[in-house]
């Protein structure tokens, strides 16, 4: 009895800093993302999720439910899950949680868990040896509980906190272990953690940009969200694939629906026309019609993060982008820009965050999702320029005979820049749906 009274006398403790704690997670940070399908396909085979702000990202299956909470390890972090702990995992919990603990004697040993009123919502007994036991719990609704586990003179109290479960029927089952050794740890593991029923759980401080690439067979989608509130989030899946049969991700910015990464083809949409391969310098510097390269002719290196490097003349037939989409007019980079905010921040929200591709220092937010990358370029002698510092983009309107208008981004600047250049140049070319 004395140590019943202990024991709820450490809840009532631990109760006054778990309020504060318990809202944070159930309602300030803590939501349950899902996705959906429409357009090309209903169905969402996988999902990236990465985080802008953090610099962290996961892959999960696309019919299952993201977990966003500000500390994926939960309440264990605070009670400090070290062994003699009870551990939970996860922790808070929705539908299913795993209990481990450490048994230092053998015997008849209960398992109870209590509510905060200290009224007993469910109990089991089992005759257990000494050593690593694992229960599973379900059923639990919303709300804080403490679990106490007793055995002749030892118990051990732990706390755990719930989101709410589907199901109404609160049930503690001993479960074997297919390692008996094996401790549960969820410090151990990095961005992502793989709960049960279909829910990944993601660290996430309310605010931060997320990016999400559905997958659905050929098809991807990218949205980008600052999510405030549980929701789901929809991809209209779009068919964006050109004469090499290469698949686009699509990103939607408006009324405007573009190409997520640069342009990669040899071929024309027609998938039988073959565009030319200029690698030497002269060959290059005396081009008056289509031609394309690779940066610093390394296909290898280049070509799957950068795209290709194409001539103006190449993008002014008509067929390059894949079809149904056409390579963009100045005035439709126009319209994009000051949809994020003017030329003076939009490039900012366009190129891709971190320093693994733009160097030596980036402070993108890449919260339109556009993905820009410096692919450098190719200037009218052949000589190959900055890569990793600059990216061009042509357009499909002309200044005169030999000029054509053309976008650039910079490492170093939050400004996308507008200029005309000689069509015999090498850029960058994204495409813009019809």
């Amino acid at each position: 009895m004395k140590s019943r009274s202990y024991f709820f006398k450490f809840a009532a403790c631990v109760l006054v800093m778990m309020q504060v704690c318990s809202s944070m997670y159930l309602r300030a940070q803590d939501y349950l993302i899902s996705f959906a399908g429409s357009g090309g396909s209903s169905t969402v085979t996988k999902v990236k999720v990465e985080n802008l702000t953090q610099w962290k990202s996961l892959e999960m299956n696309g019919g299952d439910v993201l977990h966003l909470k500000s500390v994926v390890t939960g309440i264990e972090s605070v009670l400090d899950n070290k062994p003699g702990r009870i551990r939970f995992y996860p922790n808070p919990m929705k539908d299913y949680t795993r209990m481990q603990f450490d048994l230092p004697v053998s015997g008849e040993t209960t398992v109870t868990l209590y509510d905060l009123s200290g009224r007993s919502i469910a109990q089991t007994r089992d005759m257990l040896p000494k050593g690593r036991h694992d229960y599973g719990i379900q059923g639990v609704e919303e709300g804080l509980y403490f679990v106490r586990i007793s055995c002749g003179r030892y118990s051990n109290n732990g706390s755990l906190l719930c989101n709410g479960s589907q199901y109404h029927h609160v049930n503690i089952a001993y479960e074997t272990s297919a390692d008996p050794e094996a401790v549960i740890d969820p410090k151990e593991q990095n961005s992502e953690v793989k709960g049960t029923n279909g829910e990944t759980v993601m660290q996430y401080t309310t605010g931060d940009w997320l990016k999400f690439t559905g997958i659905s067979g050929n098809y991807s989608t990218v949205v980008t969200d600052k999510p405030s509130a549980s929701k789901t989030i929809n991809f209209n899946f779009i068919a964006c694939t050109d004469g090499d049969n290469n698949h686009y991700p699509t990103v939607t910015l408006g009324t405007q629906t573009w190409m997520a990464e640069n342009l990669k083809t040899t071929k024309y949409n027609d998938g039988t026309t073959s565009i030319p391969l200029v690698t030497d310098n002269t060959g290059w510097a005396g081009l008056t019609d289509h031609g394309y390269c690779w940066y610093g002719n390394d296909e290898a290196t280049y070509k799957n993060i950068y795209g290709a490097l194409y001539n103006w003349y190449t993008g002014a037939k008509g067929n390059l982008c894949p079809i149904g989409w056409h390579m963009p007019l100045d005035a439709e980079w126009s319209t994009l820009y000051t949809l994020l905010g003017g030329t003076y921040i939009a490039g900012k929200k366009m190129k891709e965050t971190g320093v693994a591709h733009w160097q030596p220092i980036n402070t993108a937010t890449n919260e339109s999702g556009f993905t820009a990358l410096p692919g450098g370029w190719r200037s009218i002698n052949g000589t190959f320029n900055e890569i990793n510092e600059r990216g061009e983009w042509w357009t499909a309107s002309e200044k005169d005979a030999t000029t054509g208008w053309s976008y650039y981004l910079e490492s170093l600047y939050d400004r996308i820049y507008r200029e005309s250049v000689k069509k015999v140049v090498g850029f960058s070319v994204r495409c813009i749906k019809d």
